[in-house]
């Protein structure tokens, strides 16, 4: 899988995480890119977390996307490209392989290799005769589709509510590049988290197990590994805070003591009991995701959520397609 264009590519993103990480600890309070957390091991954590009681996240989309299966795919439509930006292990993508009528190809996108060849390997196995081009890159940065995804109409999956991670401009920003970059003939399924309980919020963040900590504490053992910092990750208290005025989960590493930091040529102090900030997870209503689409230049076709509106799954069309269909939905169903 690691061809000469992804190691070129790899380096590149390595250059841009390193540009991301000096400008974040210029901020107050210091940011650590999130992109970091998926090496193998927070990889494979990752797979934990959304597994665990409290992550009812991971949980409400799966029961959206089962409930709606067939409704979904016919929405989707017959013979596209399906993209998933961030596959992973690929679990709910298999939702949509088996009932998505004749998938052109299956596209999954991934920063990790380990957990893109893992799940390839399987699907490859599950799905014999379909096709499966996988691609290692980060999807907020340009990048180019397989062959078999040039000039088809495509069906892009983006699952999880990871398009929470960016926040509110950068996720606008981001949808109409890819808008334009990939053409008119698109439909989006984009998994969306909620706003709701505080407590609901933060124990999905911290849960009992300790899992999401050593997900979090990890990114500071990539930054030793990769980029030469002398992080003590036991020295760091792992919190998740709920912002209701900015909508957003914040994940922080806070650290037990004064410490001295360096990364590379980088160095800095941490006062104890000041926090590293690792992810920002933003919460949108069903009306205010339909708004951000909108801005970005997409058509909000249908969105289905669980009886609480807990959790949202969006369909989203390129603009500049048909004319709204008679009887698409405009509220949740």
């Amino acid at each position: 899988m690691r061809s000469a264009t992804s190691r070129q590519y790899l380096r590149e993103w390595e250059r841009d995480a390193w540009r991301e990480l000096q400008s974040g600890l210029q901020q107050h309070p210091k940011r650590l890119p999130s992109k970091l957390f998926y090496d193998a091991r927070g990889s494979l954590l990752f797979e934990h977390i959304t597994e665990l009681p409290e992550y009812y996240l991971a949980r409400l989309e799966r029961q959206i996307l089962r409930d709606q299966q067939r409704e979904i795919a016919a929405c989707l439509g017959p013979d596209r490209v399906l993209i998933e930006l961030g596959s992973g292990a690929s679990r709910k993508t298999r939702l949509l392989l088996d009932a998505l009528p004749r998938p052109i190809a299956y596209v999954p996108i991934d920063i990790s290799p380990s957990a893109l060849q893992a799940s390839v390997t399987a699907l490859r196995t599950e799905y014999p005769r379909l096709v499966v081009r996988p691609v290692i890159a980060d999807y907020t940065r340009p990048l180019r589709l397989p062959l078999a995804a040039e000039g088809v109409p495509l069906s892009v999956f983006f699952p999880g509510s990871t398009i929470g991670n960016l926040d509110p401009l950068e996720a606008t920003a981001f949808l109409a590049r890819l808008r334009r970059e990939w053409g008119p003939r698109q439909r989006w399924l984009i998994g969306v988290d909620t706003p709701k309980e505080a407590w609901m919020l933060e124990a999905a963040y911290a849960d009992a197990q300790g899992v999401t900590a050593a997900f979090n504490r990890n990114i500071l053992h990539v930054l030793n590994r990769e980029y030469g910092a002398n992080f003590n990750a036991s020295e760091f208290e792992h919190r998740a805070l709920w912002r209701p005025r900015e909508g957003r989960v914040e994940m922080h590493l806070v650290s037990r003591q004064r410490q001295s930091v360096t990364i590379g040529p980088l160095s800095f102090t941490l006062e104890a009991g000041e926090p590293l900030v690792t992810e920002h997870c933003h919460k949108y209503s069903p009306q205010e995701f339909r708004d951000l689409a909108e801005r970005a230049g997409f058509v909000p076709r249908r969105v289905w959520t669980d009886s609480s509106e807990r959790f949202s799954v969006h369909l989203l069309e390129a603009h500049g397609l048909d004319a709204r269909p008679s009887g698409a939905a405009e509220q949740p169903s």
